[in-house]
């Protein structure tokens, strides 16, 4: 598939107007400190400018200080942070949360909040409400210009649904695990139904797609990464990547993805892997007790 995007700061457009560049910075398993500040650091000096973190990732203020020491206007970048589980029990707690982060980060405003997860095990018997909770404090975060847009991330169909009951303001985004192994095709027409713009994150399969032997073909028929041929395939797909390293030499080769082209026999193979390898976690079915929760 043709794309129009050229370079890493083109945009799509959200449903109310915004800009968002085409590919993202992912921060998750970067750890807070010389880790996570080294790579946004280097990401911003190869040319991203659309950074996402979130709180659970325990390195807000990291991202924050590298976004601030690069010098780079403000307005020319587009940051996204999240709402955690620990932190969203009533409206009053969203906002809390969401001054959190923007003091950890040390920013005005983000450009994007989404709310984290959709069925927290704490509050599995009442998660409707709890996400109507959240989400009228995020529409007032976003009417008072705290963010430039909101969305959702690990929503499937029915929180969405039930979410757009009570919604003043319908999600921008749903930012969900995405890769050509688990290419959640059903959600992603229900994302474009209702004008949600669909990012891709863990776009490389959590590195688990990297050393396949029919993706490093395809790879060297376009003499570039397999890494590459995962974000073009998000590209021309018309989703949202945002592909995560803390390498200095991926994070620059991960933006070379604008002058090649995957053709149909690329993306036969690469729809034939659906269902293969790591898939996205349920979230009625994952407890997250293994994180601490360290946001009171």
């Amino acid at each position: 598939m043709q794309i129009s995007a050229k370079t890493l700061t083109d945009t799509y457009s959200l449903k109310n107007g915004i800009k968002i560049p085409v590919v993202g910075f992912g921060t998750w398993q970067s750890n807070n400190g010389a880790e996570a500040y080294n790579a946004v650091k280097w990401a911003l000096e190869a040319g991203y400018r659309h950074i996402d973190t979130a709180a659970v990732y325990g390195n807000e203020e990291s991202v924050g200080k590298a976004i601030r020491d690069s010098g780079i206007k403000r307005d020319d970048l587009f940051i996204t942070t999240k709402l955690w589980n620990y932190q969203r029990d009533s409206y009053e707690h969203t906002l809390q949360a969401f001054g959190d982060s923007l003091s950890r980060l040390g920013l005005d405003y983000v450009d994007l909040y989404l709310i984290h997860w959709p069925e927290p095990i704490e509050y599995r018997d009442h998660w409707q409400s709890l996400n109507d909770n959240s989400w009228r404090a995020m529409e007032k975060i976003y009417r008072d210009g705290g963010t430039r847009a909101i969305g959702v991330s690990n929503f499937r169909e029915t929180h969405i649904n039930e979410l757009l009951k009570t919604a003043e303001i319908t999600p921008m985004v749903n930012q969900i695990f995405l890769n050509p192994g688990d290419q959640e095709k059903n959600l992603i027409k229900y994302n474009q139904d209702h004008k949600i713009l669909t990012e891709a994150y863990s776009p490389l399969g959590t590195g688990q797609l990297l050393s396949r032997p029919d993706l490093k073909k395809i790879a060297n028929k376009h003499n570039v990464s397999v890494a590459q041929i995962l974000i073009r395939w998000n590209l021309e797909k018309g989703y949202l990547p945002l592909p995560k390293s803390t390498h200095q030499d991926f994070i620059k080769n991960n933006t070379q993805v604008f002058d090649f082209q995957l053709d149909s026999d690329d993306h036969r193979l690469l729809d034939q892997m659906d269902g293969q390898g790591q898939q996205h976690t349920e979230p009625r079915l994952h407890d997250f007790q293994k994180i601490v929760p360290f946001l009171e």
